[in-house]
């Protein structure tokens, strides 16, 4: 975007040496951090005419002779396409379904120089900077300001957002556009590609979604409880009364587990009930007969369905012990 000449340092120039400037490019002349003179493209000699803030300047600062030390900063006025902007670091932004999510956004603009001595005052004289890598580096830092301001303001649900690609680049390019004119830089176009959420708001999205399939939460709750029940008996330790442990443990923290979940289920809907209990005279852990006499089917069927997965149970040396709880999540599934 920008060369300096020299590239470091301060050049001696001399009055009378001439200066040629291509078609796309504008000279700026710059001495003690102040621009003196732009020059349009064509063949310029140095006089004082052209930078007359140095006709007293040179007697006192050189003894009289026409030798004056400064930068000329070569301003390319081609127009840049095809520009990257991303977010570095995602932006937290509140959201009226999940509370907080975290997006990270990406997109392209084009620009061109306007007022290439306003662009030379305020990036190089005020920032400093001149290689193309700084300013667009420093350029990406405004547009990233804006972005998180515009989000802000327009944003209420992650849901929303694709729908609201276009106001949300037409309201950046009106942000944006005022801050590059400050600079000297006409913003052409702006576009925003995409808006993507971190990896913990897509797993909260992907939570949401499976929430919203679910249906019927307070029968998901008591499944997933007896699922958990089953799976804590079945993890037990070594064979014998170590297993008996296991089982016995692996109930209680079950229906502990379904009763706080069914507790909880229920005083978020402003009813207060009490965790189920079995029903009187069913035990809560049965014998192969007792399973299929409470499931009023023959010892042969509850043996195919342990067998095939569907049914949890527990082998406890030659015996078989199946636990209420997972035979009531069997019939709800």
């Amino acid at each position: 975007m920008v060369v300096r000449i020299p590239e470091f340092g301060s050049g001696d120039f001399r009055l009378g040496s001439q200066v040629i400037v291509r078609e796309s490019q504008r000279a700026v002349f710059y001495r003690d951090g102040k621009s003196l003179d732009l020059f349009d493209p064509g063949r310029h000699t140095i006089t004082t005419a052209n930078l007359p803030i140095l006709s007293g300047m040179l007697r006192l600062v050189t003894g009289g002779n026409n030798i004056f030390t400064a930068e000329v900063y070569f301003v390319n006025m081609r127009e840049y396409t095809d520009l990257k902007w991303g977010t570095p670091q995602p932006i937290s932004l509140r959201d009226t379904d999940l509370g907080l999510v975290r997006l990270r956004a990406f997109g392209q603009y084009t620009m061109q120089m306007a007022d290439p001595k306003r662009f030379v005052d305020q990036i190089v004289g005020t920032q400093g900077i001149y290689t193309t890598a700084q300013i667009e580096d420093y350029l990406r830092g405004v547009i990233i300001s804006r972005m998180t301001d515009v989000l802000g303001e327009n944003m209420k649900s992650i849901f929303d957002l694709p729908q609201l690609y276009d106001e949300i680049g037409a309201g950046m390019r009106a942000r944006v556009q005022d801050d590059f004119l400050a600079m000297g830089i006409a913003l052409k176009q702006f576009m925003v590609v995409s808006i993507n959420p971190t990896e913990e708001t897509a797993k909260a999205i992907d939570e949401r979604a499976a929430m919203g399939a679910i249906g019927n939460m307070d029968a998901y709750m008591k499944f997933k409880a007896a699922q958990a029940m089953g799976d804590a008996a079945t993890a037990g330790g070594g064979g014998g009364a170590s297993e008996g442990i296991g089982l016995g443990a692996g109930l209680g923290m079950g229906m502990g587990m379904a009763g706080m979940i069914s507790n909880a289920m229920a005083s978020g809907q402003g009813a207060q009930q009490s965790a189920p209990q079995p029903a009187s005279g069913v035990p809560s852990v049965m014998t192969l007969e007792e399973a299929a006499a409470y499931l009023k089917v023959s010892t042969a069927d509850v043996e195919a369905l342990i067998e095939s997965g569907e049914l949890k149970a527990r082998r406890i040396g030659s015996q078989v012990r199946i636990s209420k709880e997972a035979i009531d999540a069997f019939l709800a599934g």
